[in-house]
């Protein structure tokens, strides 16, 4: 992804189709303008994007999805988007004329670069509204789609109408990837984030290799990954960022172009001296726990810190014994990782993108 202030790649290239048709720049902004005057909610967002991406500013405003902290709006170079287009293109073997699906929202980078990966590479790009099951409205084939794991969850009877899908925006459980092995589609998680204009690593999720064990994330053209002295990822993506990005994801390094992640560094319990991550506790909680879920701490007089679980379903003494019984005889927990306490909530807080607001949920129970 090596920038290259000197040239400035075609904003709309000469192949790019949207939703059947071929337009030259004049007639993309008539019909931008049309989505935002006359348009679908998630039409208007389309529009307004083409509208910004297509004006001679050469910086866009993009939000956050506020996962790790409260949204905010970051300004990203229209160059660094295009850097971005051209790495994926690469990494996936994307060409011209790709078919491709957009069914995710447009308010952030994800969907805005499904945008820009189709203008710049010549994509011929069909676009659906961002619902929970997007695939259930459609009806042809397509080279390649993103989804977040939620839509791949609900999608499970349709992949073969792709052919390569990325799964983003938040990691993909054991169980879910257990759900798409033998699949003719390929499917990749990737690791991303809107401060790096989207994805700078994937993995394969589905192919015989990652069947018997996990595979690490491998990043994109003209990136490299190292580590801070806390073990965290720190980026150097040159075309998609100026700076190296410190991220708190504390990483396995393999290479400088492979990493396992781990988990949050902000998010590590300290219990009785031991450093436990939540997210490789939930792991081992995915087998038998359902409901959505997850885990984090309390303070504690004797530990330090206390893990806890929470469960998105409503309380019983039924549903209390039989949790209990199964976190007392799960073997994969060691004897830290065990739960001290489990608390029932009918619905979790969410973020802006659908996301569990773990920090809220946690704050509305026990206020």
């Amino acid at each position: 992804m090596a920038e290259n202030p000197e040239k400035f790649y075609p904003r709309l290239h000469e192949d790019f189709q949207f939703n059947k048709n071929i337009l030259n720049e004049a007639g993309l902004i008539q019909l931008a303008t049309l989505y935002t005057e006359e348009g679908e909610p998630h039409e208007e967002e389309i529009g307004q994007f083409i509208l910004d991406w297509l004006d001679p500013n050469d910086e866009i405003e993009v939000k956050t999805s506020g996962s790790t902290g409260e949204p905010k709006l970051i300004k990203v170079k229209k160059l660094w988007m295009v850097n971005s287009a051209l790495a994926t293109g690469k990494f996936f073997k994307l060409p011209e004329k790709t078919t491709a699906l957009l069914c995710l929202p447009v308010s952030y980078i994800a969907g805005k670069m499904m945008l820009v990966r189709a203008m710049v590479l010549g994509w011929h790009l069909d676009s659906v509204p961002p619902k929970s099951n997007p695939l259930d409205q459609v009806y042809k084939r397509y080279d390649f789609c993103a989804l977040t794991p939620f839509q791949l969850d609900n999608s499970l009877s349709r992949l073969h109408l792709i052919k390569k899908l990325i799964v983003g925006g938040a990691p993909v459980s054991t169980p879910l990837k257990n759900l798409v092995q033998g699949c003719p589609t390929k499917i990749y998680e990737t690791y991303g984030m809107t401060e790096t204009v989207s994805h700078i690593a994937a993995r394969r999720i589905n192919s015989k290799k990652s069947k018997k064990k996990e595979l690490p994330f491998k990043v994109l053209p003209n990136v490299t990954v190292s580590q801070d002295e806390r073990n965290c990822l720190v980026i150097k993506a040159p075309g998609v960022n100026k700076n190296s990005l410190v991220t708190n994801d504390v990483v396995e390094l393999v290479t400088y172009k492979k990493f396992f992640w781990c988990g949050r560094y902000d998010h590590i319990i300290n219990s009785g001296g031991v450093k436990i991550f939540p997210e490789q506790v939930e792991k081992k909680l995915e087998s038998f726990i359902l409901h959505r879920f997850f885990i984090t701490s309390l303070p504690d007089d004797a530990l330090g810190e206390k893990v806890i679980l929470f469960i998105e379903a409503p309380f019983s003494e039924e549903n209390l014994s039989f949790f209990a019984e199964e976190l007392k005889n799960c073997c994969d927990l060691e004897k830290f990782e065990k739960p001290k306490k489990i608390y029932f909530i009918e619905k979790f807080e969410e973020t802006h993108t659908g996301k569990v607001n773990k920090i809220a949920t946690v704050k509305a129970r026990l206020a």
